[in-house]
């Protein structure tokens, strides 16, 4: 179903995360599901996630993860400060103690000149507390590319947080 080395990135976290003792969650916006998606198609992924969080709204991602409505209207959901609030509240709102979050522009349409198409903003909370941002600009590739590297560097920052 996924790449291969998507399904090899999702065994790692998997196995990763089993050898720490760590659980993790997602909290998605761009890519709908597809990383807790990547994650269960690995045999064992029961005993490391607890949760996937699609949070593909501002009102989910204020009902489910907590961010607030100032936080929304200051930086827009597709920020920095949206994306580590998401990770933070995918910890504080699960059984999990490292999350990844994901918020962007997929396309085709939806971009501006400051929040581009392909621009994508993804932080990582590891079990130590800290969370940990990267921003990519994938550049107008297609929706489905966007969002499968979406995972791609989603799974990378995963397996970053609980191997730490």
């Amino acid at each position: 179903m996924f790449p291969q080395d998507i399904e090899a990135s999702a065994t790692a976290v998997i196995q990763a995360a089993l050898k720490a003792g760590v659980m993790v969650a997602t909290a998605e916006s761009c890519t709908g599901g597809l990383v807790s998606g990547a994650l269960t198609a690995i045999a064992g992924s029961s005993a490391v996630l607890d949760r996937g969080f699609v949070t593909y709204s501002n009102e989910a991602k204020g009902e489910m993860l907590g961010v607030s409505e100032d936080l929304l209207a200051r930086f827009g959901a597709v920020s920095e400060p949206v994306a580590r609030a998401m990770a933070s509240g995918a910890v504080e709102r699960s059984r999990a103690s490292a999350a990844v979050s994901i918020t962007g522009v997929a396309g085709p349409g939806g971009g501006s000149e400051e929040k581009p198409v392909g621009l994508v903003h993804f932080a990582a909370a590891g079990p130590g507390g800290a969370v940990v941002h990267v921003e990519r600009r994938f550049g107008d590739i297609g929706r489905e590319a966007v969002r499968l590297e979406s995972v791609r560097v989603a799974l990378a920052l995963l397996l970053e947080a609980v191997s730490a």
